[in-house]
């Protein structure tokens, strides 16, 4: 499960933040047909489900969570060491390989990002600034820039909605500062909104800095206040990115064509106090910048005052990594719906090693998410042993869903089966812990019980799969579905932090299977130990007879409900 607020290499390159869903997410790929959901699981998917057993399990989590794998973080050795461990077992079943060139890998190209403290500075006039104690890298490359400061409010240029952030500021040679990520519209406006505006009519802040001799950029984004939480931390290692991404969405913020082609200005996100520095005695000062950037307070742009003369050189060194989705497929025997899917998914990376915590500094991930990626393993000998479903059962365990949701996006933007083919999506995320009876910990009031998980996302876009999912529990298992955080508002963000978001902005329905945060959420404790194996093996054998019945189905579920309200506000 992804730690709300973590947002990897996003905290020193705001160019590659997730995109905002696009208008494409509310597509329903479902044809609109009648359907009956069953109202009792079948005796065969039953009888499959037997299968599945909690002493098994556990067997294979001891494995996935063992110090061994050293938290599986992305990339690591040790997360490719439980890539190798699925993959093998999945051969053993004789499942088809689902990955790149016949076989079981979907191989991701990372990006590697690490900065040179020593030769990392920035300097006004004689005042220096430290990296990770005053400012942040923001730009996706080094250099050096030197020059006045020029404020350009939001910095966005329109014109089909009268906006020019730049209007009367003359930024060649200077620096150039931002209310803003570079990429993020100003309020009332969306991407979409820029995207449908006639070519040549739009620059974002970056292009129109570039194309105008601008030295370098300062950015005070919208999220500062999280940014700066976790900016310290993320300097002081190397970050990675999947390569092909961060290359699309470069060209996505500069609307292509040349501006994508542009090299990147040296760039920096400054903390408050080098902000109120760098404003102390302008017209806006520090503090009236950030409210511009957090909330969207208009200012506009000015330049400062000839003699605040900023200085920044940025050492970074830019390399390449790898890593990989796991994916297999259980063919359908039907002729024809074999070329659809019921997707199955679970996160199999972990946060690796960090701060010890009484003497353990590996973060052994059982329940998050070693619980979802040994599930998927039960359910995929299940379905290997027959009998097979008319439609086929694709198994992907993706990779980096902790360093912001990566494998899944990945897979979801080069899917090595087609996307459209995929009826629906069950996620299985922290399926492991159970809430004792009696317990008073404040840290595990969220906790669900030994007969109950959270069920999140499914009443959200289909109602065909909603019934579906509420039917078929109830004539199995009945275990108590909880759907507190049923809700794209949820405080939390729960429909957001895990691996199915990114295939419910694809437009394909979703089911997300979730037992709460506990006391060793993203701790170091989170051991097999710990776990109760008799409720993951209840919640696995549901989930394993809800993807039957979904794959033996005369239709696929339809998408009758609309996303864009509810994806537009994240």
């Amino acid at each position: 499960m992804r730690r709300l607020n973590l947002i990897g290499l996003a905290l020193i390159m705001p160019f590659l933040t997730l995109p905002l869903p696009a208008t494409t997410a509310t597509r329903a790929r479902g044809r609109a047909v009648a359907y009956a959901a069953p109202t009792t699981a079948s005796a065969a998917a039953r009888a499959a489900a037997e299968r599945i057993k909690a002493e098994k399990i556990k067997e294979d989590l001891y494995v996935i969570a063992s110090d061994e794998m050293a938290g599986r973080d992305t990339p690591s050795a040790g997360l490719d060491a439980a890539a190798k461990f699925i993959a093998e077992r999945l051969r053993k079943l004789k499942l088809k390989p689902a990955g790149d060139d016949g076989s079981y890998f979907q191989n991701i190209e990372l990006r590697r990002t690490e900065i040179d403290r020593q030769q990392t500075t920035a300097h006004l006039g004689e005042r220096a600034f430290r990296v990770a104690e005053d400012f942040l890298p923001a730009s996706s490359g080094g250099g050096a820039a030197e020059g006045q400061l020029v404020f350009a409010g939001h910095g966005w240029v329109v014109g089909s909605k009268g906006l020019n952030a730049y209007e009367g500021l003359d930024v060649r040679d200077k620096i150039v500062v931002v209310a803003g990520d570079g990429r993020t519209p100003p309020p009332g406006l969306t991407l979409k909104d820029i995207s449908d505006a006639p070519a040549g009519s739009w620059e974002t802040p970056v292009s129109y800095a570039q194309k105008h001799g601008a030295k370098g950029l300062v950015f005070v984004p919208r999220d500062f206040p999280r940014r700066w939480r976790y900016g310290a931390f993320a300097a002081s290692r190397p970050a990675f990115y999947p390569a092909r991404l961060a290359d699309e969405e470069d060209e996505d913020a500069a609307g292509g064509g040349p501006a994508a082609e542009a090299p990147a200005l040296p760039a920096i996100i400054p903390s408050a106090s080098m902000l109120d520095t760098l404003f102390e005695g302008e017209r806006a000062d520090g503090a009236r910048v950030l409210r511009a950037a957090v909330f969207g307070e208009a200012v506009p742009g000015f330049a400062l005052a000839p003699s605040k003369r900023l200085r920044v050189a940025l050492s970074l060194k830019v390399d390449r990594a790898r890593t990989q989705n796991v994916v297999a497929v259980v063919e359908g025997r039907d002729p024809s719906l074999k070329r659809e899917y019921v997707a199955l998914g679970a996160h199999y990376d972990h946060v690796g090693t960090g701060r010890p915590v009484a003497g353990d500094s590996i973060y052994n991930g059982a329940d998050d998410d070693g619980s979802g990626t040994v599930s998927l393993l039960a359910m995929a000998e299940a379905f290997a042993r027959g009998p097979r479903p008319r439609r086929s059962i694709l198994f992907v365990w993706h990779a980096g869903e902790e360093k912001g949701l990566w494998g899944s996006q990945y897979f979801t933007e080069f899917p090595t089966v087609p996307l459209g083919q995929i009826v629906a999506q069950l996620n299985i995320d922290m399926i492991g812990r159970s809430r004792r009876a009696g317990d008073t910990n404040p840290r595990n009031r969220m906790l669900t019980g030994p007969d109950e998980i959270y069920v999140i996302g499914s009443r959200m876009m289909s109602t065909e799969l909603a019934s579906m999912s509420e039917s078929v529990n109830r004539s199995y298992l009945n275990l108590k579905f909880n759907y507190h955080y049923d809700d794209p508002h949820d405080p939390e963000r729960f429909f957001y932090r895990s691996d199915h978001y990114n295939y419910a902005r694809k437009g394909i329905p979703i089911i997300f299977y979730f037992d709460g945060v506990h006391e060793d959420y993203h701790q170091p404790s989170d051991h097999p130990d710990k776990i109760d194996y008799r409720k993951m093996e209840k919640v696995t054998r549901t989930v394993f007879v809800l993807a039957a019945e979904l794959a033996n189905a005369d239709k696929r579920p339809a998408v009758d409900k609309q996303l864009r309200a509810a994806l537009s506000g994240r």
